[in-house]
């Protein structure tokens, strides 16, 4: 596990917790933010699976 998706782990624990809080206190504002870090761990996992498969990709290459 690279840092992309580390850090696409935490914003997504970060985001449901938010989420959920402002669900359970009708705060809108902080479900909406809980939502916005979710999607940005999304981007960040999305962003290590193109690091991985390039590097899969170098790695096949190099077996060459």
């Amino acid at each position: 596990m690279d840092r992309e998706h580390v850090k696409g782990a935490a914003d997504k624990a970060k985001g449901a917790i938010k989420e959920g809080a402002g669900k359970l206190t009708g705060d809108k504002d902080l479900q909406a933010e809980g939502k916005m870090d979710k999607a940005k761990g999304s981007a960040h996992n999305a962003a290590g699976d193109v690091k991985d498969a390039a590097r899969d990709a170098a790695d096949a290459l190099k077996k060459k």
